[in-house]
C-alpha cells in the first residue's frame, strides 16, 4: 500500500511538471506561429527534440525504438499526437491563446469518459463531480468568447479531443519505453511539418532560430513528463491536474505579455487548484492501509 501511494503521488508530480512545461511551451509556441508557418515551426522544434533524444535512443535495449511492440496502437497515436500540435498552432496562429486554451482544457472531460468506456476505469461520483468542478473553474477564469462557432474554434475542439486520445492511448502503450512513445511521437511532427511547408517558408533569425529549437526541447520534457505520469496513475485521477495549466497562463501571461488577469481568472483558479488538492486528498486517504486500531473503535 505504502508503495502504491508512493507511486500514485509520484505520478501526480510528474504530471504537475509537463503541465507547467506545457505551459511554457505554449507561451512560446504562441510566440513563434505569429511570424512562422505552423510547418517550419513543426519542422524545427521536431529536429531538435530528436537530436535531443539521440543519447536516449542509443541507450535504449537494440531494436526497442525501431521496432515497437502493438505497432498498429503505436501507428495510431503518432497520428493523433502529430494532429494535435498541428492543430494547436493553427488555432493560436487565429485566436487568442487563453480561447484556445479553454478548448484544449476540456480535453480532461474526454478522457475520463474515453478511459472509463474504453479502458473500463471505474470513475466515483465524487471524481466526476472534481472534474466538473475544474471545468467550471476553467470557463470562468477564461471566459471563451461569443464566437465559438469560428473556423479557428472548431480547429481547437478537434485538437483538444485528440490531446484526450492521445492521453489515453499513452495508457494502453504503459508497458512500451518512454523513449519509443516520445521518440515516434517526435518523428510524426517531423513528418507532419515537413508535409505542411509548402504553407510557406520564413526565414528565421539566429536568435528565433535558437527559439524554436529550445520549443522542441520543451516540448519533448513536457511529453515525458506526462507520458511517465500516465503510466504511474490512471488518467481519471491525473484528469483534475491538468487544470492547473490556468495558474501558469496567469503567472507567465502577465509577465511575457503584460496581461492583467481579471477577478473571474482568480476566482476560476482558486476553483481548479480547490477541485486538484480536494482529489489529492481523497486518493490519498483512498490509498492508506486500514488502521486496524481505528477499525475496532
Amino acid at each position: 500500500m505504502t508503495s502504491q501511494r508512493s507511486t500514485l503521488a509520484f505520478g501526480i508530480l510528474l504530471m504537475l511538471l509537463g503541465v507547467f512545461i506545457f505551459a511554457v511551451n505554449d507561451v512560446l509556441g504562441k510566440w513563434l506561429v505569429a511570424t512562422y508557418t505552423v510547418g517550419q515551426v513543426l519542422l524545427i522544434r521536431s529536429i531538435a527534440a530528436l537530436l535531443a533524444l539521440a543519447p536516449m535512443i542509443a541507450r535504449a535495449p537494440e531494436g526497442s525504438v525501431l521496432k515497437p511492440a502493438t505497432p498498429g496502437r503505436q501507428f495510431l497515436r503518432v497520428v493523433v499526437s502529430t494532429l494535435e500540435v498541428a492543430l494547436f498552432y493553427a488555432a493560436v496562429a487565429f485566436m487568442p491563446l487563453a480561447d484556445a486554451m479553454t478548448y484544449w482544457l476540456a480535453a480532461p472531460i474526454y478522457v475520463v469518459v474515453i478511459a472509463a468506456v474504453f479502458l473500463g476505469e471505474k470513475v466515483s461520483a465524487l471524481r466526476w463531480a472534481l472534474v466538473g468542478a475544474g471545468f467550471i473553474g476553467v470557463v470562468l477564469a477564461l471566459w471563451p468568447s461569443a464566437e465559438t462557432l469560428t473556423l479557428p474554434a472548431l480547429i481547437a475542439i478537434a485538437g483538444s479531443i485528440c490531446f484526450a486520445i492521445m492521453t489515453v492511448m499513452a495508457r494502453t502503450l504503459r508497458g512500451t519505453p518512454d523513449v519509443t512513445l516520445v521518440t515516434w511521437q517526435t518523428v510524426g511532427a517531423l513528418i507532419g511539418g515537413i508535409a505542411l511547408l509548402p504553407m510557406g517558408w520564413v526565414t528565421p533569425t539566429p536568435f528565433d532560430f535558437a527559439l524554436l529549437s529550445l520549443l522542441g526541447v520543451v516540448a519533448l520534457s513536457a511529453h515525458m513528463c506526462i507520458t511517465r505520469a500516465m503510466k504511474l496513475a490512471p488518467a481519471s485521477v491525473l484528469t483534475p491536474y491538468t487544470y492547473t495549466l490556468i495558474v501558469w497562463a496567469v503567472i507567465l501571461g502577465w509577465l511575457v505579455f503584460g496581461d492583467i488577469p481579471s477577478w473571474n481568472v482568480f476566482a476560476g483558479a482558486a476553483i481548479i487548484v480547490a477541485a486538484g488538492l480536494t482529489l489529492f486528498i481523497v486518493e490519498t486517504r483512498a490509498s492508506k492501509p486500514p488502521d486496524p486500531v481505528q477499525d475496532l473503535v
